[in-house]
């Protein structure tokens, strides 16, 4: 959520900032600003209600010029989406802020502040920080120490970046519980709350971690831990391409992220097997001895990453005989639980830095989970670097909120997953080289399910109408009806459920009319007579139903069900290749509906708060 852009040069960095933005639109904001400190060390600022470009458009018919500057997309928490509420907010015209996550003790600060004589002039808890530094600097002689002072008051999370006209050519930034990324440049620096704002203008970063302070000048950049001592954080060179957020041929962005599924799985997929076994070590040094000694697996994740899991308990449960818990993190975080004996927390997030997961992953830790690892596709993400194992999906930069190739290229590392702890756990060699055998299969079957994109569309136009839908699946996909569901309300806004289709007769019966629409997903395995059956007692009511089906499992089309046959598939990945229809579903009747389909109102691509 929200997007920081920030950097200190001997250059104008108004372009720098704006295209920074530009680049962090995917993460949901409803309204953008720029601060710059010019070179007679007056601060200007610019805001605008509404996209970026509104914003660009503004700084062409009045420029901001100077080496020195924050910006910032906002996706609103206190207060509504105004030009007043947007950020960057000044203190007293010399000090900006801008600022990610919630001050859940803001209400407190803003009293003391207001009795200190503070006029405020939004309705936002990031206001407080402002004042708060300006107050401090009144008792410290550094930017630095006024910020270090400021943050010991803060309660909640924060990704901060403050600036002072008395001190032009410094910024300092603040980090807890919402992600920070600084870039090196060559006699400049940057600042960022996700490297892909940086891409254009530097490839190596470090990222800050819980607690710190940093002062970011042009040439030299000092990093303070929460105890305010000197601490050195790892600086990397990215692989990620500066162009990965061009949509290139393509409409939108979820589209194209729709069609790189193939090349995204492959590169899953590359390097990590050996004679058709997998590469334990895939997941990180020790892995081995560490899925040795795994009875339990507990995971953790939100939305698209939580249906990921659930497809992953069936996995572990038949596979690898490994038991397993799935559990919503915001709800895992909040409940008394119970960790079994040599037990593993296992967190799935596209960002590394969902902040309800990250929390749960702490937690569990406390708890005395025997190990970590995390599936994710950012490379130094939080997650990441706190987690004992990690698997990178390598399914490369997802800019649609609507998570596509994340969601496939996670089942794959899942299954990867259930490989690594079978092995120490019973399954046998012949299993695992079929388990593995059938993923290298898969990006050739993700492609032959593209192929159906026409056919996809026809059947998306009965749903121009249409304001409800449900969708029905059994076994492992289940999960999928879920994730189909969740891809159709989030992009289409139609309210849409998901059931085990064998729960029918138990409630989503007496929804079933001509005017709610059903989508089942049917491969070809051991419970396709039994989903048949469930089929029957929908159109035995009137429902009108799309079956996205196996060439071999004979469903029919007729006035009551339009039939889509999917090529046939291992059962083992029948999971990922049915996920496709449903994206390509949701992505057309979006596209009928006239929605902003790679920015989803009231979504944000990174929940970076809870």
């Amino acid at each position: 959520m929200c997007g920081i852009v920030g950097a200190v040069a001997q250059r104008d960095v108004a372009d720098i900032l704006v295209e920074g933005l530009k680049r962090l639109e995917y993460r949901g904001y409803d309204s953008a600003g720029v601060a710059i400190i010019d070179s007679e060390s007056q601060l200007k600022r610019a805001r605008r209600l509404g996209k970026v470009q509104e914003l660009a458009d503004a700084l062409s018919e009045q420029p901001l010029t100077g080496g020195t500057g924050i910006a910032h997309t906002r996706w609103a928490t206190h207060g509504v989406p105004s030009e007043a509420n947007a950020h960057p907010h000044i203190s007293s015209d010399n000090i900006a802020v801008v600022h990610n996550g919630i001050i859940e003790n803001h209400e407190e600060l803003r009293t003391q502040l207001q009795g200190l004589g503070y006029v405020f002039t939004s309705e936002t808890d990031t206001e407080v920080i402002a004042h708060l530094v300006h107050h401090e600097l009144k008792n410290h002689d550094t930017l630095l120490s006024a910020v270090q002072a400021t943050v010991k008051q803060l309660e909640g999370a924060y990704g901060t970046t403050i600036m002072d006209t008395n001190d032009k050519d410094r910024v300092v930034v603040a980090r807890s519980g919402s992600p920070l990324v600084i870039g090196f440049g060559v006699g400049e620096n940057f600042i960022a709350s996700d490297m892909m704002a940086l891409l254009p203008v530097t490839r190596k970063f470090c990222f800050l971690e819980e607690g710190d302070v940093a002062e970011v000048t042009r040439f030299e950049v000092n990093i303070f831990d929460s105890a305010g001592k000197p601490v050195i954080r790892e600086a990397k060179e990215s692989e990620v391409s500066h162009d990965a957020g061009d949509k290139g041929e393509y409409r939108h962005y979820m589209l194209k992220e729709i069609y790189e599924q193939p090349t995204a799985i492959r590169n899953t997929l590359e390097g990590r097997f050996e004679q058709g076994l997998l590469d334990t070590q895939t997941f990180g040094p020790g892995a081995d001895e560490i899925f040795k000694e795994i009875e339990h697996v507990q995971i953790i994740a939100c939305g698209t990453s939580y249906h990921s899991g659930m497809v992953a308990r069936y996995w572990l449960e038949a596979h690898a005989g490994v038991s397993c818990n799935i559990e919503i993190a915001s709800e895992f975080r909040y409940r008394k639980s119970h960790v079994p004996k040599n037990a593993m927390i296992v967190t799935i997030s596209q960002s590394g830095e969902t902040a309800d997961t990250l929390a749960a992953l702490r937690l569990a830790k406390e708890l005395g989970y025997r190990s970590s690892l995390t599936i994710c596709n950012v490379p130094g993400s939080s997650l990441v670097r706190e987690s004992d194992l990690a698997f990178m999906t390598k399914a490369g930069a997802e800019i649609g909120v609507a998570s596509t190739k994340a969601f496939t290229t996670q089942l794959v590392g899942l299954m990867m997953m259930t490989l690594a702890l079978g092995k120490h756990h019973g399954m046998s060699e012949e299993a695992q080289k079929e388990m593995a055998s059938a993923l290298v299969t898969l990006p050739n079957k993700v492609e032959e399910v593209l192929a159906l994109a026409d056919s996809i569309e026809g059947l998306a136009e009965d749903f121009a109408d249409k304001h409800h839908s449900l969708f029905l699946g059994r076994g492992d996909q289940y999960p999928i009806a879920m994730e189909g569901a969740l891809k159709l309300k989030e992009i289409s806004y139609i309210h849409a459920e998901a059931y085990a289709a064998g729960e029918l007769k138990h409630g989503p019966l007496a929804l079933i009319d001509a005017e709610m629409p059903v989508i089942v997903v049917a491969p070809k395995n051991d419970l396709i007579e039994k989903l048949k059956s469930n089929v029957e007692e929908v159109r035995a009511r009137g429902g009108l139903m799309y079956v996205f089906a196996d060439n071999d499992a004979k469903f029919e089309s007729d006035d009551t069900m339009k039939v889509i046959n999917v090529p046939h598939c291992d059962d083992l990945i029948a999971p990922i290749v049915y996920t496709l229809p449903l994206q390509l579903l949701s992505y057309y009747v979006a596209i009928i509906k006239g929605t902003d389909v790679d920015q989803p109102r009231n979504l944000a691509k990174s929940v970076t708060v809870e």
